[in-house]
């Protein structure tokens, strides 16, 4: 069950992506990211007092159990703190950058989540599993070889450094996911919620600090579109899935995190269909072979 939760994760993550690359477009980036932890907020917050007040069962698949235990709020917070700089990262990258060159980046998160799994957590995988890893990790080089035609340069390019930076936190952030989750049994729906609202704080002072004294001077002032709060809805939901996989004793973060990022199909196809994106042909075969590696995931699964 955990790996069909993890594959959902995946295509909703993947539409997230389109509709935070349509609203980052000549737009400014800090006010977006706020309002996309605002409108979290606003899903979650309900389902808190809801919880608290018994209109929801603790047997409800959304039910959140009421906590003020200060160590959990530590944790959560400090979850908050590294998710947001993930986000900050990304959201710069991804504005300036085509979402074929961006996304690839970040595909390659679950190497680094994979690397951390193994020595941190000491998990296995078995043959299929590491067939896929070999089949994923090599997919994700191929697709990123591809993005190079874009006469885009690593050296030379700080919004490429934006994206790594924001993968590399990402891959922290995974992993304390699974000690959170499972190995500290902090409930899922818990930190989920709870990150999500301490992010709108954490935001509003970035937002007061660092954007709202220059706002006036800025080249792309902010404008409102509607795409902006479906980057909250199917970001919450995307994660509601993948915090729920990660409850099962059996899942492995490695896993989890690789089939995730199979969401890259959709902003492909997103490139090719409504940004006409360039070389897009020549990156089919890269994308045959993250479809090969999430086979053989399912495989080493089941």
């Amino acid at each position: 069950m955990w790996i069909i939760l993890a594959f959902t994760s995946a295509m909703l993550l993947g539409v997230y992506d389109v509709f935070k690359k349509i609203a980052l477009r000549d737009n400014a980036v800090i006010p977006v990211l706020l309002l996309n932890t605002f409108f979290c907020t606003c899903i979650f917050l309900p389902l808190v007092l809801l919880s608290k007040w018994g209109y929801i069962a603790e047997s409800h698949l959304l039910y959140i159990p009421w906590t003020l235990d200060p160590r959990i709020h530590g944790l959560i917070i400090l979850k908050s703190a590294i998710v947001l700089s993930s986000w900050i990262c990304a959201y710069y990258g991804l504005k300036h950058l085509p979402i074929t060159i961006a996304s690839p980046i970040n595909a390659t998160r679950p190497i680094l989540v994979l690397l951390g799994a193994i020595f941190v957590f000491g998990e296995q995988l078995n043959a299929w599993q590491w067939a896929g890893v070999i089949v994923s990790i090599l997919a994700f080089m191929m697709i990123s070889v591809s993005g190079k035609k874009e006469g885009i340069s690593l050296k030379h390019s700080i919004w490429i450094w934006m994206v790594i930076a924001g993968t590399v936190i990402g891959a922290i952030s995974g992993l304390y996911d699974k000690y959170l989750v499972n190995v500290l049994r902090v409930d899922k729906m818990v930190v989920q919620s709870w990150y999500n609202m301490y992010q709108v704080f954490m935001m509003g002072i970035v937002c007061l600090i660092c954007w709202a004294p220059k706002k006036h001077r800025t080249k792309h002032p902010f404008r409102w579109r509607w795409q902006i709060p479906f980057i909250s809805i199917f970001l919450s939901v995307a994660d509601f899935c993948y915090f729920y996989a990660l409850s099962y004793p059996d899942a492995l973060i490695s896993v989890v995190s690789l089939v995730r990022r199979s969401g890259v199909i959709v902003g492909f196809v997103a490139g090719w269909l409504f940004f006409k994106e360039k070389n897009i042909k020549s990156k089919s075969l890269d994308l045959l072979f993250v479809v090969i590696a999430m086979i053989l995931l399912w495989l080493g699964s089941k």
